[in-house]
């Protein structure tokens, strides 16, 4: 971040009109944002949210997902995957993932049931699901798919877009991501009608006109709203950040790669499959090592020459130490604890025959994978030196005898 966002900060605040939809001196600049992310990513519809979770309950909610249905999930995520099935009342149903740690198509198929809704493929650490694959499952089953793209914004797969093969498309520009304002999301999709549920849901329950006032006349249309409407403070911000990102993404493919390429001469070392490496949006490296314990004293050995970040838990880790990351770290999934004493949604009668388990040992290749594998975030401002170091920390680890023996 530099002057440019603080300055179309101090714009929105200078104007007194922070709500979106109406105000003394109207900015648009939510309406600019979505506008210009939709036209970025090749959509025709972007509708901004507050958070990637809201625009998960909100993608859901546009579905009419809900109680007595199922949705399949990835054992590698991030809980508010989990959370946003289990909020809208349905049961969220593990699928494993394969080495592109996304959600393998082969296990979603497995999963399947009558029960089964939707699928969520989370495009996890920049990387891509196997899109056209899942697709086929979808398709032959017919449900509707959800692209949860909070961790690859910006990723292509044969030159489009992630989060616009799907039903719906979900982003997150919380902190953590290639680009941010702190907290929010948007929900992209090219249908119109799921766009409008998609309005109604995030707002008050009813769509709105051009000019920002409801419209009740939809009956298909109305629905309940949950208040995840964005504001013009963080649409101004939104706005200057993706003006940055495509550099932002050159930046940390640049150096993903680099360091990749040197890693090629250590045999133990096997990088995560990336779908299509030219869309790989290079914000995460995977590694993997051939046992658990290779894995920990790599990662001890790199700690120990200070190739670090001030968290512990976000770079330079075990994978199964990723935190809510892993589904067997969630204890509210795997003790199905409910959004209410009586345990919803796992007691309702709508969801009795749903018969799930989400312990250890139910995803047999997220548990191999995770134990065994080092999750590197790459961020963009890496100097050439910062490089060097990172290909000399894995070289450094990897020939101690230790790891080497």
């Amino acid at each position: 971040m530099d002057e440019q966002e603080v300055e179309a900060a101090v714009r929105v605040i200078r104007s007194k009109s922070l709500y979106r939809y109406y105000s003394l001196t109207p900015q648009a600049e939510v309406n600019a944002f979505e506008s210009e992310f939709s036209a970025f990513l090749g959509v025709k519809h972007a509708l901004a949210v507050t958070s990637g979770t809201g625009g998960l309950i909100t993608a859901l909610g546009a579905l009419g997902v809900g109680p007595g249905q199922e949705v399949i999930i990835p054992a590698y995520m991030w809980i508010a995957v989990a959370a946003a099935v289990v909020n809208v009342g349905a049961i969220p149903v593990l699928a494993d993932i394969d080495d592109s740690f996304c959600i393998d198509p082969e296990s979603v198929r497995e999963r399947v049931t009558p029960r089964t809704t939707a699928v969520i493929a989370v495009h996890m650490n920049g990387g891509h699901v196997d899109i056209s694959r899942l697709l086929d499952v979808a398709l032959s089953h017919k449900l509707f798919l959800i692209e949860d793209c909070a961790q690859c914004v910006g990723g292509t797969i044969g030159g489009r877009s992630i989060g616009t093969f799907g039903d719906i498309g979900v982003f997150s520009f919380q902190t953590n991501k290639n680009m941010t304002c702190g907290e929010a999301g948007c929900v992209v999709s090219n249908d119109e009608h799921l766009y409008q549920r998609a309005v109604a849901t995030h707002d008050a329950g009813y769509t709105r006109t051009a000019d920002g006032l409801f419209s009740c006349d939809e009956a298909e249309i109305t629905t309940w709203g949950r208040g995840y409407r964005l504001d013009e403070l963080r649409g101004a911000i939104l706005r200057v950040q993706l003006r940055k990102l495509p550099q932002v993404i050159s930046k940390m493919r640049s150096s993903k790669y680099r360091i990749l390429e040197s890693l090629k001469a250590l045999p133990q070392v096997r990088p995560r499959k990336i779908i299509d490496p030219t869309g790989d949006t290079g914000g995460f490296l995977i590694t993997t090592y051939p046992d658990e314990a290779t894995a920990r004293e790599t990662c001890r050995s790199m700690r120990a020459n200070g190739i670090a970040s001030s968290s512990p838990d976000t770079s330079n880790v075990v994978l199964a130490d990723y935190g809510l990351h892993i589904y067997y770290n969630i204890a509210s999934l795997v003790r199905k604890r409910g959004t209410d004493n009586r345990g919803t949604p796992w007691t309702l009668e709508e969801n009795r025959g749903s018969e799930v388990s989400y312990e250890k040992g139910t995803n047999p290749v997220a548990d191999d994978l995770v134990r065994r594998s080092i999750l590197f975030t790459i961020p963009s401002c890496l100097s050439r030196q910062d490089e060097d170091d990172i290909i000399q920390g894995f070289h450094q680890a990897l020939a101690s005898p230790s790891v080497a023996g």
